[in-house]
């Protein structure tokens, strides 16, 4: 599955126009956030934990356009908690969109 860090960028210039300093900074919130939920799901040990950082941060992907993080978001939500296999992919997600 290839992930499309352009989606982001297209996302955040349809919601602010080419204010590039904004886009950077609205991206540096989109990467803490998802950052944090995927902190919160290689921490949570208990299913409602799991879950609910599972769908947030798909709630934030679907903000953003980004579907190939909402796929892997909702897998890891169907998943048991701590599964290291998803979190290893989230944070391989998260990696590449902070190359661009």
């Amino acid at each position: 599955m290839s992930y499309d860090s352009g989606a982001l960028h297209a996302a955040l210039a349809a919601a602010v126009g080419e204010d590039q300093a904004l886009i950077a900074d609205l991206r540096i919130a989109f990467m803490e956030s998802a950052t944090h939920h995927v902190d919160l799901l290689s921490r949570a040990r208990c299913d409602a934990n799991w879950e609910l950082a599972a769908w947030r941060l798909k709630g934030l992907a679907a903000s953003f356009g980004l579907t190939a993080l909402m796929v892997l978001a909702d897998e890891a939500a169907q998943s048991a908690p701590g599964d290291p296999r998803i979190v290893r992919q989230l944070r391989a997600v998260l990696d590449s969109l902070r190359q661009d």
